[in-house]
C-alpha cells in the first residue's frame, strides 16, 4: 500500500469541506455525546490502537463494526488508558463507524487518530463518541494548530498533539508554549519517517529530553517488544500509543497488560534507582 501523506491530507480537507457544510447539525449532535474524561495513572500508561490497516503495513486485520468493538473492550479490560481508533478511509481502511462502535464498547475514553485539518472534524470527533483526537503538527500551520487545540478546550476532548523529528518538535514546542495543561494537551514523538516510512525508535529516545516538559509524554510508533516498552519508559515517556503489535498478537487484552506490566516495571526501577540510600 502506498502512502503519499499530500495526498492524505488533500483527502482531509476535502472532508472538512464538507463537513462545514452542514457545521451546525454537528455541533448540536455532539453536545449529545458526552466524553469520557483521561484518567492516567501517574505511572505508565497504554494507548492501545483498533488500526485495520496501513500504508507501512498493509492489511493488518479484516472486519469492523462488531470486531471493532470487541477489540476495544478487550483493551480496556486489559487495563489501556485509553483507545486510539483510526478513522482515514484511503490509506488506513478506518471510517467514523469504527470510531462510534469502539466509543460504545467501553468505558475508557476514545481517540480519534486522523490527518486532522479542520476544527470541524474535531466536532465531528466527538459526535462520533470521541473524546480526544490527534493533532499533527506537520500537517497544518501555526493558525490552524491554534484553532484546533482551541475547538478541543471547547469540545472538553484531550488532544495527543504529535511531532516526528527535531523540527517538528522545536516548533511543536513553541506553540505548546501558552497553552496550559488543564487544557488536557499530551505530546508525543513519533518514530515514524513521514517519507520513507521506516521506524527509528533511537529518534524517539533521543528527542526525550528535549520534549516540552508540562505536558504528559507519549512514546508512539514502532514499539514491537516488551523491551521497547521499558526502553521508552526509561527514558522519561509516561504512555506508550501500540497499534499494529497489540492488533496482531493472539490475545490483545493480554499483549497490552503485558506492554503496561513492562512499562511500569521499568518506571519503578528508574524510580527506586532515583531514591537517595
Amino acid at each position: 500500500m502506498s502512502f503519499d501523506l499530500d495526498e492524505i491530507v488533500a483527502s482531509s480537507r476535502r472532508r472538512a469541506q464538507t463537513l462545514r457544510e452542514r457545521l451546525a447539525n454537528l455541533r448540536t449532535l455532539a453536545l449529545k455525546r458526552l466524553p469520557t474524561a483521561l484518567a492516567l495513572s501517574g505511572r505508565f500508561d497504554i494507548f492501545a490502537e483498533v488500526k485495520l490497516a496501513s500504508p507501512s503495513e498493509g492489511r493488518i486485520a479484516s472486519g469492523g463494526g462488531e470486531r471493532v468493538a470487541e477489540r476495544a473492550a478487550d483493551y480496556a479490560r486489559a487495563g489501556a488508558a485509553a483507545v486510539s481508533v483510526l478513522t482515514e478511509p484511503a490509506g488506513f481502511r478506518g471510517s467514523l463507524v469504527d470510531l462510534d462502535q469502539a466509543a460504545r464498547a467501553t468505558s475508557v475514553p476514545v481517540m480519534r487518530k486522523d490527518f486532522i485539518v479542520d476544527p470541524s472534524q474535531v466536532v465531528e470527533a466527538r459526535a462520533h463518541g470521541a473524546s480526544g483526537v490527534l493533532v499533527m503538527t506537520r500537517i497544518v500551520d501555526d493558525a490552524t494548530f491554534g484553532t484546533l487545540l482551541d475547538a478541543c478546550a471547547e469540545f472538553d476532548l484531550f488532544a495527543l498533539v504529535e511531532a516526528f523529528d527535531r523540527d517538528d518538535l522545536e516548533r511543536t514546542n513553541e506553540l505548546l508554549e501558552p497553552r496550559s495543561p488543564e487544557e488536557r494537551i499530551l505530546l508525543g514523538m513519533n518514530a515514524r519517517d513521514l517519507e520513507t516510512l521506516d521506524v527509528r525508535l533511537e529518534r524517539v529516545l533521543e528527542l526525550a529530553a528535549s520534549m516540552h516538559p508540562r505536558f504528559p509524554h507519549v512514546a508512539e510508533s514502532g514499539l514491537r517488544t516488551l523491551e521497547d516498552v521499558r526502553r521508552v519508559a526509561r527514558a522519561g515517556f509516561s504512555l506508550a500509543l501500540i497499534g499494529t503489535s497489540v492488533m496482531r498478537a493472539e490475545d490483545p487484552g493480554a499483549a497490552v497488560g503485558a506492554f503496561l506490566e513492562a512499562g511500569r516495571s521499568a518506571c519503578g526501577l528508574q524510580e527506586a534507582r532515583g531514591r537517595p540510600s
